[in-house]
């Protein structure tokens, strides 16, 4: 109660400061821009959690498959870098910051860049890459600086925006009616076991204009081969969904969870390591296996005979995905210019 009591009006304050600054936006006082190429923007309404980076991943594996010559634009959260810089051999997730790393590590041939300036990062893409078909920009819904041509909404099941409260009272960082200037709407990481009726109840509750698809998705672990129990390590968002599949597979793992984007000190590996000792060896995410790198958690844990595994994870539709594919193919075919 007193968390609310304190929380509500700091909320309410700063729903007045984010629709001011669309109002700015909306009525041309703050300028944005379209760039000669299609693009196409992962986003989300609220902090963290909704599986962008996963999706990101998705579309430019299905871009590249259809012979597409896509580039990936992040923020580069985190990074102690600034201004435009691209991904190479010897990018780091200092230079470039954990998101962008792990997507370099998955599409090395990508180019993948990270810049703050949205519309700067684009242009300078554009100058830099041969043959450049499409920009898929990780996170930048709230970017109105530039005007991407395709918006993709990510929400969780579990935790629809619908449901949520704006900052610091709830997780939203945006306004939920923000939902309807996107071209598609993706509910992420479904149960496996979600019903038609499930998903109309969903449906029935968001109310869609007709112009939005809206598509359901949940994850797809890779398989887990390993032998013994797992330590699970991991410095994610919303942590529950691994460990509830580890645990579906190993029911005596244990979660050491840290904060979304943290970065391992001396000190946490030390305690690591310690508690490693009582497993067979440690689970991490592909999110997290960049930051473990800058650290000796991998040489101390093979001197004790154990390994560092990353859990790779993708995109599993519980809707037709031809329906999501065919929107993004459709959006970039009709708007590259040859």
């Amino acid at each position: 109660m007193f968390r609310n009591i304190v929380y509500i009006p700091l909320s309410w304050l700063y729903t007045i400061g984010v629709a001011f600054r669309h109002w700015l936006y909306d009525t041309h006082i703050l300028p944005s821009f379209a760039v000669p190429v299609p693009t196409i923007c992962v986003g989300n309404l609220a902090v963290g959690g909704t599986g962008k980076t996963p999706m990101t991943a998705y579309i430019v594996r299905l871009l590249l498959d259809h012979g597409y010559h896509p580039a990936i634009l992040s923020r580069g959260y985190k990074r102690r870098s600034r201004g435009f810089v691209m991904a190479d051999p010897a990018s780091t997730v200092e230079t470039i910051g954990d998101e962008a790393m792990q997507l370099h590590r998955a599409f090395p041939e990508v180019p993948i860049a990270v810049c703050e300036n949205r519309v700067r990062g684009v242009k300078q893409l554009r100058r830099q890459v041969e043959h450049l078909d499409v920009v898929v920009l990780d996170d930048a819904m709230q970017h109105r600086a530039l005007r991407c041509g395709f918006t993709i909404l990510l929400t969780p099941y579990d935790h629809l925006y619908l449901e949520d409260h704006m900052l610091p009272w709830g997780t939203l960082r945006d306004l939920p009616s923000r939902a309807r200037q996107a071209n598609s709407v993706v509910i992420t990481k479904c149960p496996d076991t979600i019903r038609p009726i499930d998903m109309r109840v969903v449906d029935n509750r968001l109310h869609l204009p007709t112009y939005q698809l809206l598509h359901f998705a949940g994850i797809a672990y890779a398989p887990l081969e390993q032998e013994g129990t797992p330590l699970v390590l991991c410095g994610i968002a919303r942590p529950k969904y691994l460990f509830e599949h580890v645990r579906s597979r190993y029911p005596q793992a244990q979660l050491m969870a840290y904060p979304d984007h943290y970065r391992y000190t001396p000190a946490d590996i030390d305690a690591i390591v310690e508690r490693a000792r009582n497993f067979d060896f440690v689970l991490t995410t592909e999110k997290d296996l960049p930051r473990l790198h800058n650290t000796s958690l991998e040489e101390r844990l093979a001197a004790e005979s154990k390994r560092l595994v990353a859990l790779p994870i993708d995109v599993r539709f519980c809707t037709p995905k031809e329906n999501f594919d065919r929107q993004i193919l459709n959006y970039v075919h009709e708007n590259l210019r040859k």
